[in-house]
């Protein structure tokens, strides 16, 4: 898909966001949404979302969501931190399938990276236990203030 075009009412997030689909949520407010990515990259790799905006990529958000989904991500990620105490973080997101974007609802990866652990390729690993999900979501959100 192209960095042009209409945003699909029927993708994976959006359905998140419904509630038509489960995740592990890790955090919500009225602005933002943060949940488990199933097909982590690392172990605790949180995707966040805007609850507000329909953009694909980060060239359509409107300038008031984008401030709001971006100190979303900073607070996921201080809390991820604090939680898993990993030994770097990587923050990313994608703009186009040709940047590796596959769900096309503008989202953050926070992905915690650990000495010695090679992080997995984007889209490409296996899915994640639920349950494991579950307490990595939960151990996430304790530390959110």
């Amino acid at each position: 898909m192209s960095l042009e075009g209409a945003y699909e009412h029927d993708n994976i997030f959006a359905k998140i966001l419904r509630g038509e689909l489960p995740c592990a949520k890790v955090f919500e407010d009225a602005h933002v949404f943060a949940f488990m990515d199933v097909f982590p990259q690392s172990k605790g790799h949180v995707l966040v979302v805007s609850k507000t905006s329909r953009a694909r990529n980060l060239l359509e958000i409107e300038p008031q969501a984008l401030q709001l989904l971006i100190l979303g991500v900073q607070r996921v990620t201080r809390a991820t931190q604090a939680a898993l105490q990993p030994d770097g973080l990587t923050v990313t997101q994608f703009n186009g399938a040709e940047a590796g974007q596959t769900v096309f609802h503008l989202h953050f990866h926070i992905i915690p990276n650990y000495a010695g652990v090679a992080v997995g390729r984007h889209a490409q690993g296996g899915m994640a236990d639920a349950g494991e999900l579950a307490q990595l979501a939960k151990a996430i959100a304790a530390q959110i203030s």
